[in-house]
Parts: C-alpha cells; structure tokens; sequence
C-alpha cells in the first residue's frame, strides 16, 4: 500500500471560479495520485494510505451536485480503512471539507479555510499547514496558481515532510476540460524549489502558448495571423 506522507494545499479562487492544487511528499510522482481537479466541478486532495477513488469520486459526487461535507461523508461511508487516509475537498460554491484518520503516520492534520483546506500528515509540525493557510489567505490579490505555488513554499520552508523531499506537482482548472496548469517534479532533490523554477519557465514558454488553445466558445482558439497564414488556413 503506497503511502503519501504529503503536504497539500486544495483550493478555488473566488474571483475567477479556478481550481486547483498543489501538493509536495517524500515519494516520486505526487502529482500521478494525489491531485484531482475538474473544471465547474471543484477539487480533491487525496494523501496518507492513499487510495485514487478517493478523488476520483470525489469528483463524480461533486459533479452530481453533492457539496464538499456530503462528499466527504459519502466517502468515508465508502471507504473500508479510513482511518488510514486524509483527503480535501473545495466544491464549485468554495465550501471546503477534509478529513485526517486517527491513524494517519506521525504529525497530521488539516485546517479548512474559506475556499481552501490545508493538510498534511507525517510532517515536522504543524508549522507546516499554519504557515500555507497563512499566506493562502494573505495573497488573495494574485492568480491561484501563484497562491497555491507560494503557500507551498511557505509549507516547505516551515518544515514540510519529515523523511524529507522528491516530488511536488501544481494543477489548476480553469474554464475548459484540459488544464490551466500541469506542472511536475517527480523526482529531485529540492522538489519544491525545483518547480518554481520550471513555473517560471512556463509563464514565458508555455502559458501565453495555452491561452491560444481552441475553447469551448472558441473552437478555432486565439490563433495569431501569422501562424494561421503560416498554415495556410487564411483564404
């Protein structure tokens, strides 16, 4: 049974409706089986023993209409060990909801703010989650996707997991099917540091690139001229 001693903060931005996650542990590939997300629906951070289905219908139930405390008791009625798991939950209202089992390994547990939840288990202190709670809150100003960043720094700063580090990923919905932002590190020595790094790059490189991409309204995307003549898809 793989274990996510992990740290996480989950959350929706109330000024744009965007979801998003961002998540560090001492395991490779975090961002494979602890980030779930999906655009108009909400989000859900599944760590501790963790167990996919737990944020895999976490987002079917939201979708359904259930808010973030009916899906966290649907799924604890589902779950057959959920002493073992810790989850978050942001629905498309913002309400928040997590749950961190008696059982969860070393220093664990969570804090639900308005529209985010902070958790973590196996961690230094709880420092850790204080501290993103801390400047999640007090960067309201900025897009999630930086909030999210930031209030993982904070996290690892603070102390983070106590085996050490490996991984971290950073994923926000915004209004289409695919991502906004989907960013990994799934196996480095200063992973946290180590996606700054590759955040930066993609402001420059790959963001403006996805703000181009077809839409639900806009099939045809934003194109610029000389690419569509480049393609010869001007008459």
């Amino acid at each position: 049974m793989l274990e996510l001693n992990t740290f996480s903060i989950t959350a929706r931005c109330e000024r744009t409706g965007q979801f998003g996650i961002a998540v560090s542990t001492k395991v490779p590939a975090v961002g494979a089986l602890c980030p779930y997300v999906k655009s108009g629906v909400g989000a859900v951070a599944s760590q501790s023993f963790v167990n996919p289905y737990i944020g895999i219908n976490g987002l079917e139930y939201l979708g359904e209409g259930l808010t973030a405390k009916a899906v966290k008791e649907r799924i604890l009625s589902e779950d057959p060990q959920p002493e073992i798991r810790q989850f978050a939950i942001v629905d498309k209202e913002g309400q928040s909801a997590a749950y961190t089992g008696e059982k969860c390994v070393g220093w664990h547990g969570h804090i639900e703010g308005d529209g985010f939840v902070a958790a973590g288990n196996m961690l230094v202190g709880e420092e850790t989650i204080k501290e993103m709670a801390r400047i999640f809150e007090a960067t309201s100003e900025l897009k999630l996707s930086e909030r999210l960043l930031q209030a993982l720094e904070a996290g690892q700063a603070a102390g983070g997991d106590k085996r050490g580090k490996q991984s971290a990923a950073l994923k926000v919905v915004s209004t289409e099917s695919y991502p906004l932002v989907d960013l990994r590190v799934d196996e480095h020595k200063d992973p946290v540091t180590e996606l700054r790094r590759v955040y930066e790059v993609a402001k420059y490189e790959l963001f403006p690139f996805i703000e181009t991409l077809p839409t639900k309204e806009n099939p045809l995307g934003q194109m610029d001229l000389a690419t569509q003549k480049e393609l010869g898809l001007l008459d």
